[in-house]
């Protein structure tokens, strides 16, 4: 059995430190300065118990904080954040569907609350408290353990006597499958799922949380201008291939025979379900980009087109980029393959996702300018990938 010698339960925005899981927030001795992390922090001091434990009496601290805690939108996409706790007060921000946020004080029929960057007024009846919070908190968010150790074992199973599959560095964040008794299943890759110890990693869940109207648009400027970059090197790449390709067309003529043989054996493959993803999203090129938007005809966000993509094949994702890329599985960004989802982002927090489809190129919903179109999958600095097919 673990001991948990003292307990940090954060009520926060971006990283939140608790679920009714075991081993809800588990930090080692040799970590005793806590984490920095914005919002409200309640700290159970110095309370020593077993893991049984501890899902109780956090639960019952979460029960006392309706109006002074952990709170998350419960809506059918989005809510604004604005200004004044009346809907003339101007819109700040949005909040989405299962993203978190602190409230703050509370003003007749609105909350006022902290998310991200964003501190406003949403009205009372589209947030969750106390509960109902807690209860949500349970089944949204991505579970997650940071290593805490130089070089962590992964091991085939919940055994130090068991076989090591890998080694995985301190400061890598795993996917969480299962906690059990001092070990944590995670995902290494598609391929590669383990055991840990859980005496060297901490378990934290992560919630999204608000995007700030400014951040938006400063991520759609920067979109902007990298389609316009990835434009110019299209034109140059075809200039410099029509050249090419007038000085070898007789070669090109005596291997159309083999070119259709290839063609033939990529059709048999275009049956696989990558190949109907990837041909089902490019139905969509040139559709219009909607900020907050899922729908593939009307209007959709990045994450929006990629959840909806992937939607109609039966396979659900979570809303937003963030939520996006810590599902799934991890995939090197050396081997890629259509229908994963290629992450990028600024100042180290992932704000865009793109569906790879294949020779180098993604497809996503890139700015209102650009609406839904193809790019090279480097058009942005890619951070990581994921992959949610099997």
């Amino acid at each position: 059995m673990i001991t948990t010698q003292k307990i940090a339960t954060y009520l926060l925005i971006g990283t939140l430190a608790l679920t009714g899981k075991a081993a809800v927030a588990q930090a080692s001795e040799a970590q005793a300065s806590e984490v920095p992390i914005a919002g409200i922090t309640l700290s159970l001091n110095e309370l020593y118990h077993n893991t049984k434990s501890a899902d109780k009496e956090i639960a019952q601290i979460l029960a006392e904080t309706t109006d002074s805690g952990l709170a998350f939108a419960q809506v059918t996409n989005y809510v604004n954040i604005r200004s004044k706790a009346n809907e003339d007060g101007e819109i700040l921000g949005k909040l989405y569907n299962n993203s978190a946020a602190t409230i703050v004080a509370k003003d007749g029929d609105w909350y006022q609350i902290k998310s991200g960057s964003v501190t406003g007024y949403i009205k009372a009846e589209f947030l969750k408290t106390g509960k109902d919070a807690e209860e949500i908190a349970k089944t949204v968010g991505s579970r997650l353990a940071t290593v805490t150790t130089t070089t962590l074992k992964v091991r085939e199973k919940a055994s130090q006597e068991s076989t090591i599959l890998t080694l995985v560095p301190d400061g890598d964040e795993l996917e969480v499958l299962k906690e059990t008794d001092g070990w944590i299943k995670v995902s290494i890759d598609q391929n590669t799922k383990g055991y840990v110890s859980a005496d060297y990693v901490n378990l934290w869940t992560e919630y999204e949380e608000a995007v700030s109207i400014e951040e938006e648009q400063e991520r759609l400027e920067e979109e902007e201008a990298a389609a316009k970059e990835a434009e110019r090197d299209r034109i140059s790449n075809s200039n410099s291939s029509s050249s090419s390709n007038s000085s070898s067309s007789s070669s090109n003529s005596s291997s159309n025979s083999s070119s259709s043989n290839s063609s033939s054996s990529n059709n048999s493959s275009s049956s696989s379900l990558r190949s109907k993803i990837v041909s089902y999203a490019l139905q969509f090129e040139g559709n219009p980009y909607v900020w907050g938007g899922t729908s593939l005809s009307n209007g959709a966000d990045c994450s929006g087109f990629t959840q909806s993509v992937l939607a109609h094949f039966g396979i659900y994702i979570p809303r937003t980029s963030r939520t996006q890329a810590n599902g799934g599985s991890k995939v090197s960004l050396d081997n890629l393959r259509p229908g994963d989802l290629i992450f990028y982002a600024k100042n180290g927090s992932i704000n865009h996702v793109a569906l790879y489809i294949g020779n180098g190129q993604v497809i996503s919903a890139s700015s209102p300018s650009t609406g839904i179109r193809i790019a090279n999958y480097d058009y942005r600095q890619p951070v990581k990938a994921r992959s949610y097919l099997n």
